[in-house]
Parts: structure tokens; C-alpha cells; sequence
């Protein structure tokens, strides 16, 4: 008997507005706990909600993005349930009438080559369907004394703007998941609507998973909650398709629950039984007035949206001439490509900016476990750098070494060249009394040139550089000895 796994999925993210969703109480990951807390997000009798405008411009940044269509006349439910990290006793959330929907977001997943798409590249494109995208709140944190059975709330999350991505249950492989949260998560960062920082719970999954018989009636489903690495991701879907299928070969049957990640033990278990909408006992939110979205406001925003980084991709190409290698890496990250246009723009160089980005910043974000969301080097110092070795004024190995210590230290580039006399001498009359004074000291070399062994040139170069100290320009150190060799 054969198995298949159907997957949807449910994305919470975090916006990267200002403020919260209903209050004005900044967001802000970590603080001190309950610092970033006031009277309408920790839900005091008599307060009244204010929505955020930029909550619902970016949902309809994404949803437009997303090929959805936008919901003109929304609003806003309640959803009650009794957690102690939900202070009110209740969610604001959107139920009936979802901001975005019937959207579709197009992956790439290995093939096999009957199934390329002309390319080549063994790719096949899959389109994976968007139920919806709603706008809600977000609930407290409880932190678990791990030394005795107490456990603390801190409500500075409370109120900071969710938008949840629900998808139809499209999925039949960990690697369709995957592909989508990838591209998912591009979006996200290259729209501006979320950091994406899943070490700080700003992206979240929910995996809906059943397992049927090949071609069979969709199984009963589990709901694995709040999942927040791509690798947890993959090894809880991998877990919880075993575990059903192990279950149902053995005569039993699915419970439709929710269930717990542990990624340390590499299991799940159950958290509760699955709610239905009705046990959350949903209604529309008093406090906050149904919204009316113009057709002039989606328009504006349309014509707003930014780059996205397959977008980027293409213009670095076509406009650049960069390698499909090198863009994929300068658009792997939205920091990472802003720091390349940085450059570009302030020296012009975007061959010698890609390949410095590309090269050395990763290789230097590499060693010290940079992540790209912390990537802040200085942009004008890099492109002075650039500036520096094209015009003859460092060679290529000062020029590394002071990449380093701008990225490490941030270093004012000039003055770092000049104290370790890194710059390069340019001193014809200098260049020109130290070649012939090579010459005359290695005849054997000389004449080994003039019988056409061309390691001989090289050796005398090394030597010339040597005794300038390494600071000579290499092109007119063998302009000159070709110059006089030739005389």
C-alpha cells in the first residue's frame, strides 16, 4: 500500500511596522519584559482600539504581491479564547471577511527532465494556492522557570501585528514546503512587511498534515503549531507523515489535534484537541468600525510596490552583465542587495561591487556568523576602496586586508592605508633608479629574458617589489622593466 502526505500551511509574521496594530506602543523585540505594554494592549476595561494604517497597507502590499484579491469591504472579529499570554481574553482577528484572498504564489522544486519546463535546469514550476491572508494581534510571551514550576508573562508582544498566510493544501513533500517558505519569506523581506527573523519569532508555521492512500479521500489532519526554523520544519513534517502512517497501517485511526514541536527530543505531542470556529465563539469586534478600501488606494499602492529580488535578478543581468551566480547571492538577503546598490551608486562600479559583496563581505559574514539581517558595513568606505585599487593606488591584497578591517572595525579607509603604508608608490623616478638597480644585480635573469624564459619577467618583478617593500604599482613596475629590458 502506497502513502501520499497533503500539507497546508499556516505563516504567521510579524509586520515591521512602528507601533502595534491597535495602540501606539512601539515594536521592539526583546526590552524588558512588560515595558512595552499600555492600557489598550494589555486590554484594560474601558480602552478603545485605534487601527494602524501601515498594518493594512502592508497586507495589501502582500496580497497584490501574491496575486490575491483584496477584500474592499473587511472588518475585523473577535475570537475569545482563555490563554494567560492574552491578557483581554480575546483575539482581534479576521474571520468572515479576510483583508486578502484567492491568491496563488508560483515555486520552483526539483524534477525529473520529462518535466522541465524548457529550461534545462530540472526545475518544475508548481503554483501553490492562497486561501487567504488575514490581519490580527499577536499574544504575550510565558517564560518557564526552568528551576521550579513557576511561570512569568510578558505582554510586550501583545498587540504587535500578525498578518497569517493560509495556503490550500497544495503541499505533498517537505521540499514544496520548503520552496515556498523560501520564496515566501523573499517576499516578505524584499516588500519591507517583515524582518523575517524566525530566531525571534517574527516567521512562524503551522503545518496541517494527513496522509491518504495514493489518489484516495483527504485523511483526517494534525495541526503541528509554531514552528520557527526551516530545519525544525522539515523534520517535524518528516515525523508527523511516519507517525500517521505508522498509526494507520497498524488498524488505527487519526485524532484531529494540535500538537507540540520538541526539536531537541525530534518528536511531537499532543497539545489539545482541534477547536472549530464555533468553539472560539466568533463575532464581529465592536470596538473597531468595518473598513471601506478604495479602488484609488489599492491602485496607489500597486504602483508603489518595490524591486523584489527576482526582479533585481533580471535588471543586475541585463543592466550589469553579472552572472546568474552572483546575483543569486547579492539577492539572497534584502540588506545584502541594499548594500550592493549602495556601492554601485556612490562609485559607479557594479562589476567590481558585485564581485566584492559576492567575495569578500561573505566570505567575511561567513567567519564571523554574520547574519545578513545584522550586516551593516559602511557603504561609502567600501566604494572608496573600490575607488583605491582601480585607480592604481593599492594593490589587490592591501585592498583585502582593508575590506577586513572596515567590515571588523569600520575604519576610515584613507587613514588605514596610510598608517600601515599600504598605498601604493607611483614615483616613476623611484620605480625606474630600483628596476635598474635589479637589472644590474641579476644579470643571469636578464639574460635568461633575452633567451625567452618567460618565468624570468616574473622573478625580476618579485624582485623589484621586494625591494620597494611591496608598495610599487605592479603594471608600472612591468612597464618599466619591460621598457628597459627591451632597450
Amino acid at each position: 500500500m502506497s502513502w501520499e502526505t497533503v500539507m497546508g500551511l499556516e505563516v504567521h509574521t510579524e509586520l515591521s511596522t512602528k507601533s502595534k496594530i491597535f495602540c501606539s506602543c512601539r515594536v521592539a523585540f526583546g526590552g524588558e519584559p512588560n515595558t512595552h505594554v499600555c492600557p489598550v494592549c494589555s486590554g484594560m476595561p474601558g480602552t478603545l482600539p485605534v487601527l494602524n494604517r501601515a498594518v493594512v497597507e502592508y497586507a495589501m502590499r502582500l496580497g497584490l504581491t501574491l496575486n490575491c484579491e483584496i477584500t474592499k469591504n473587511c472588518k475585523f472579529d473577535r475570537k475569545n479564547y482563555f490563554y494567560p499570554d492574552l491578557p483581554k481574553a480575546y483575539q482581534v482577528s479576521q474571520l468572515y471577511a479576510p483583508i486578502c484572498r484567492n491568491g496563488l504564489l508560483e515555486i520552483e522544486v526539483n524534477g525529473s527532465e520529462e518535466t522541465v519546463t524548457g529550461t534545462g535546469s530540472g526545475k518544475q514550476k508548481k503554483k501553490i494556492g492562497i486561501r487567504e491572508i488575514h490581519m490580527e494581534e499577536d499574544a504575550g510571551k510565558l517564560i518557564h522557570d526552568l528551576r521550579g514550576d513557576d511561570t512569568f508573562m510578558d505582554f510586550n508582544r501583545c498587540g504587535v501585528p500578525l498578518l497569517e498566510i493560509v495556503t490550500q493544501p497544495d503541499f505533498q513533500s517537505c521540499e514544496e514546503v520548503l520552496a515556498y517558505l523560501e520564496k515566501l519569506r523573499e517576499i516578505l523581506l524584499f516588500l519591507g512587511v517583515s524582518d523575517c527573523k524566525m530566531q525571534e519569532g517574527s516567521l512562524r508555521a503551522d503545518i496541517n498534515l494527513s496522509v491518504r492512500q495514493t489518489g484516495g479521500e483527504l485523511g483526517v489532519r494534525t495541526e503541528t503549531k509554531n514552528l520557527n526554523s526551516f530545519k525544525a520544519i522539515g523534520r517535524a513534517i518528516e515525523y508527523e507523515s511516519a507517525r500517521q502512517i505508522k498509526i494507520l497501517q497498524g488498524g488505527g485511526h487519526i485524532i484531529q489535534e494540535t500538537r507540540r514541536w520538541d526539536d531537541e527530543k525530534g518528536i511531537s505531542f499532543s497539545m489539545r484537541s482541534k477547536e472549530n470556529a464555533q468553539d472560539y465563539r466568533y463575532f464581529p469586534e465592536p470596538d473597531l468600525l468595518p473598513m471601506n478600501i478604495s479602488e484609488t488606494w489599492i491602485t496607489c499602492i500597486r504602483e508603489n510596490l518595490p524591486e523584489l529580488a527576482h526582479q533585481k535578478r533580471e535588471r543586475y543581468i541585463r543592466d550589469y552583465g553579472l552572472s546568474e551566480i552572483e546575483t543569486g547571492i547579492l539577492t539572497g538577503h534584502k540588506n545584502i542587495s541594499n548594500l550592493f546598490e549602495s556601492i554601485v551608486n556612490k562609485c559607479g562600479e557594479p562589476t567590481e561591487a558585485a564581485h566584492l559583496v559576492s567575495g569578500e563581505i561573505m566570505r567575511l559574514m561567513n567567519n564571523t556568523h554574520t547574519l545578513p539581517e545584522d550586516l551593516s558595513p559602511d557603504a561609502h568606505k567600501l566604494s572608496t576602496l573600490i575607488t583605491f585599487v582601480l585607480d592604481g593606488k593599492i594593490n589587490r591584497n592591501a585592498y583585502k586586508e582593508t575590506v577586513e578591517a572596515v567590515f571588523m572595525l569600520n575604519v576610515d579607509p584613507q587613514n588605514y592605508i596610510i598608517e600601515k603604508g599600504l598605498m601604493m608608490l607611483t614615483d616613476d623616478n623611484v620605480i625606474t633608479e630600483t628596476v635598474e638597480t635589479v637589472l644590474n644585480n641579476n644579470p643571469d635573469a636578464v639574460s635568461d629574458y633575452h633567451a625567452g624564459k618567460d618565468k624570468a619577467l616574473g622573478f625580476l618583478i618579485g624582485q623589484v617589489m621586494r625591494s620597494l617593500g611591496g608598495s610599487g604599482n605592479p603594471e608600472i613596475v612591468r612597464k618599466t622593466l619591460k621598457n628597459l629590458l627591451e632597450k
